[in-house]
């Protein structure tokens, strides 16, 4: 169905270190999933959706450090330096406030994506393998992986995955950037937006919490 490339042929796989080959892997594999369900959706998602969310969200989960991801976007209010501050009550409520604000950025996350991604059911897409120059030294704890869309404009959509490792060496992606627009830049200014309004009641932010929509096509 034209879904996806495998690699670009300008760039050979020996141009990355086998650490990062392990990110590009990571992030082609669960694209070329991912791309299958939103192709098969079309048969059913106007009338089962949350079938459709559930297998993203399935695909996802192995790939995306929600927790980090929750965390980095709640700035200082999950920082180490407020969790020291702490006395055991108030740290204990911060763990508590991290995890439910985790699950609620999640769901709307997938729900977000999710949507988005049937605009694409049947565009081609490519991952750039990163070379070792731009990848970082052999090691490293981060990396960006460029994905290019073909769809309706001349020029594709370029996605930038940024990948880390976690305590176990695993890579999980930690932010998306999408057309230079960073979500997760976006999603903090949100979070600390909110907790001015609501004068630091984070309960009452995750209460009211919405994932920002970005319209790549316009």
């Amino acid at each position: 169905m034209g879904m996806i490339a495998m690699l670009l042929g300008s760039i050979a796989s020996s141009q990355v270190s086998a650490q990062d080959q392990v990110a590009y892997d990571l992030v082609q594999n669960t694209t070329e999933h991912v791309m299958a369900v939103v192709v098969a959706a079309d048969q059913y998602v106007d009338s089962d959706p949350e079938r459709y969310y559930g297998q993203i969200q399935n695909l996802l989960d192995p790939l995306i450090d929600f927790r980090g991801f929750a965390r980095s976007v709640m700035g200082p209010y999950a920082s180490s330096e407020r969790y020291r501050s702490l006395d055991e009550t108030g740290r204990q409520q911060l763990i508590a406030e991290l995890d439910r604000f985790t699950a609620v950025m999640r769901a709307s996350l997938v729900r977000t994506y999710s949507k988005g991604l049937l605009a694409f059911g049947g565009s081609r897409i490519e991952l750039v393998v990163p070379e070792s120059d731009a990848a970082g030294d052999a090691g490293s704890s981060r990396l960006s992986v460029r994905q290019l869309i073909y769809a309706d404009k001349t020029q594709p959509y370029v996605v930038m995955y940024q990948m880390g490792r976690n305590k176990s060496g695993d890579w999980k992606l930690r932010n998306v950037i999408i057309e230079s627009v960073n979500l997760g830049a976006i999603y903090k200014d949100q979070f600390l937006a909110s907790a001015r309004e609501q004068g630091g009641n984070i309960e009452a932010v995750i209460d009211s919490w919405t994932t920002v929509v970005v319209d790549v096509e316009s």
